[in-house]
């Protein structure tokens, strides 16, 4: 997390600390009011309001020593025997100026105050032992409840650090991904602008017009994650208008697109790469060229994009298929183990297939 997050979070943290410390020795307080016993006027002697009060004070006292020693010197990272006796250490420390404070203050209120109270009895009997005994329980169950809030702490921050780190990495792999298209795709089009340059002058630049409406889209979708499956539709018309140009009559683009479908985010380019590599490797490879047919749908919770051309699945062993890898990535990256890709041949064609969740 950043610096100024971290400050936050242990402003937060503190402010938290001091208000629960507040709220809870406030409440120790209270009870031992209400338990008190009420015989001889000891409930309303000013020796017992001076007790009730000093044991607020003495306990944010005692208890705000610990835990700058538990936050200095105990490290919840690696916690083992060696943390667990500086714990138990600053515990047996806390007990004695607990102890030794509420019984030190009250030995001198009761030496130097002329009010003559009657002490019950229960408290004359118990002594000193007591009030080593009650510290010590007391100062525990502080410590404990006072570790359990800190490891909780702990391991929020760190889930969320490690949730933002993964967001970070997961955005620059996509970045990396993204900038892995426009190469890929330049190269293709560029390849058939050159054939087509000294044959038909026309041709070539009805292509390159084609070309920059395309290259102005791949540059301003850059740097988005999702947009709607009709703007990617458009650019796929482009595509398929370009690619007509070389392959002329050889190639058949055919629609099935539902209409509720057209408002549905998808990857951007990730129908291009699709469609690409259907012509790429499909159709530039018969003779009588094939059809290319492009359907999308919603299947329960999913939308369905499946591109579906005639050909045989055929990859080349020296091909890097660096656009079906591109997909299968993008939608890891974006949607884990929800979405999913598929190519795979079917008789006489080939069927690509992608589903995406719908939320």
């Amino acid at each position: 997390m950043s610096i100024s997050k971290i400050d936050k979070s242990n402003t937060k943290w503190s402010f938290a600390f001091w208000l629960v410390q507040l709220i809870g020795w406030g409440g120790v307080s209270y009870l031992g009011y209400l338990f008190s016993p009420t015989e001889g006027g000891w409930r309303d002697s000013s020796y017992f309001a001076f007790a009730i009060w000093a044991g607020l004070f003495i306990g944010l006292f005692a208890t705000g020593l610990l835990r700058a020693y538990l936050k200095r010197n105990v490290l919840l990272d690696k916690f083992d025997s060696k943390e667990l006796k500086k714990v138990v250490g600053a515990i047996i420390i806390a007990t004695i100026i607990y102890a030794g404070l509420s019984y030190g203050t009250g030995f001198l209120k009761g030496y130097f105050d002329l009010e003559k109270v009657e002490v019950p009895k229960m408290y004359e009997n118990l002594g000193l032992g007591f009030v080593i005994f009650n510290s010590f329980m007391t100062i525990f169950v502080w410590t404990i409840f006072y570790m359990s809030v800190k490891i909780a702490f702990k391991l929020n921050a760190n889930r969320l650090e490690r949730a933002e780190l993964n967001a970070t990495i997961r955005q620059a792999q996509l970045n990396t991904l993204k900038g892995q298209i426009n190469p890929h795709f330049m190269f293709n089009s560029l390849n058939n602008i050159r054939g087509l340059m000294l044959e038909d002058v026309d041709k070539s630049r009805d292509m390159l017009t084609k070309l920059s409406e395309m290259l102005r889209y791949s540059l301003t979708k850059n740097d988005v994650n999702a947009i709607a499956l009709e703007e990617e539709l458009e650019m796929i018309d482009n595509y398929i208008s370009l690619s007509k140009i070389q392959f002329e009559d050889r190639l058949e683009f055919v629609q099935e697109i539902a209409p509720e479908t057209l408002k549905t985010s998808i990857p951007p380019m990730t129908i291009q790469l699709l469609v690409e590599n259907a012509a790429k490797h499909g159709i530039s490879n018969l003779k009588d060229g094939g059809i290319i047919k492009l359907t999308t749908k919603h299947v329960d919770d999913h939308l369905e994009i499946e591109v579906n051309n005639t050909g045989k699945l055929k990859i080349d062993s020296k091909s890097t298929q660096l656009g079906l890898k591109n997909i299968k990535q993008r939608l890891r990256l974006l949607y884990g183990e929800r979405a999913s890709f598929s190519l795979e041949e079917m008789g006489n064609e080939v069927l690509a297939k992608i589903k995406i969740p719908l939320t």
